[in-house]
């Protein structure tokens, strides 16, 4: 959404989303000036501190944590919240150096691909492509690889509320080449895409409440949202689930892996029907996430509600 279809917001919120774009700008011009060994010390030592000092949205981390590895002591869960806030501070880190960083004649010194072949030669095909990853790793930066790669993918995301740091974030993602489509009324733009045989860019890992399709997540119910399959099914597009997962705790050193791929032309069993391909990209993105607990965003409510029993016994019928 552009600043002339932005609705007018009140003086005292624009003051403060001014102050916070401030702030923001500020700390990013301070990363940006400190060699990248300083920044990895900053991580592991203000980690702690957010994790066991300010305690944000500690509850919600350490549910997270007993539902997803129930059998973990507490200093499991202690150890793997204090590695989400460093890894999330890595994030941030990375994203503001990465212009300056990854380039076409550098990427290969920070980057190893799993499955480059396979995925290069779905993304050449004259077909719909829909790309799948979830708040785990760096999936802002395994994005903007792809701009880097010279493939032009329209990723769904959600606006900002703050309108300047929304304009901020989106310029960091299209500055390679990826075109951002607003998840609130982007259906017309996701079927133009389909239909000129682009690539669609997904997160496929939140909550979509009572109304989603229920899968088994770390072996309890969770909802997704039936836009995902449905954009894969009706328009026939191969679905390339992937991941980009930090290596040793350091800033740039990836290994990004194409986790699965699907294609409904091929008429497998992981794409016979809705439930099935959002079962099967689900279970993909869990083996991913099990791999490197610590970079998993665990903040999020990812288990909200129950499935209908009629829901589940037409599911299971």
């Amino acid at each position: 959404m552009d600043a002339q279809t932005r609705p007018t917001r009140p003086l005292a919120t624009r003051v403060v989303d001014a102050l916070a774009y401030a702030a923001v700008r500020v700390a990013i011009c301070v990363i940006q000036s400190l060699p990248r060994p300083a920044c990895e010390r900053f991580a592991r030592t203000w980690s702690d501190f957010l994790a066991n000092r300010v305690k944000i949205r500690r509850r919600v981390v350490r549910d997270n944590l007993r539902i997803a590895f129930p059998d973990w002591s507490a200093q499991q869960c202690r150890d793997v919240a204090r590695g989400m806030w460093e890894h999330l501070l890595l994030m941030v880190i990375e994203i503001a150096h990465a212009p300056r960083v990854i380039h076409k004649t550098t990427w290969r010194k920070y980057l190893r691909i799993h499955g480059m072949e396979e995925m290069v030669r779905t993304l050449w095909l004259d077909r719909p492509k829909v790309i799948l990853s979830g708040h785990f790793g760096n999936f802002e930066l395994a994005a903007y690889l792809f701009g880097v790669f010279g493939f032009r993918v329209f990723s769904v995301a959600r606006e900002l509320d703050n309108p300047l740091l929304d304009d901020f974030v989106t310029a960091f993602r299209e500055s390679r080449g990826q075109r951002i489509l607003p998840k609130k009324g982007s259906s017309p733009d996701v079927a133009v895409v389909l239909a000129e045989n682009g690539a669609l860019g997904l997160l496929g890992d939140q909550a979509a409440g009572p109304r989603g399709c229920w899968v088994d997540f770390f072996g309890r119910p969770a909802s997704v949202h039936k836009a995902i399959g449905v954009f894969a099914l009706s328009s026939q597009a191969p679905l390339i689930v992937c991941s980009a997962t930090r290596r040793g705790g350091r800033l740039f050193d990836y290994d990004l892996r194409v986790e699965g791929l699907a294609d409904p032309a091929e008429g497998g069993v992981e794409t016979a029907d809705l439930r099935a391909v959002s079962q099967w990209y689900t279970a993909l993105l869990e083996q991913a996430i099990r791999r490197a607990p610590p970079q998993y965003w665990w903040v999020h409510r990812r288990w909200r509600g129950q499935p209908a029993q009629a829901t589940v016994s037409r599911s299971a019928a």
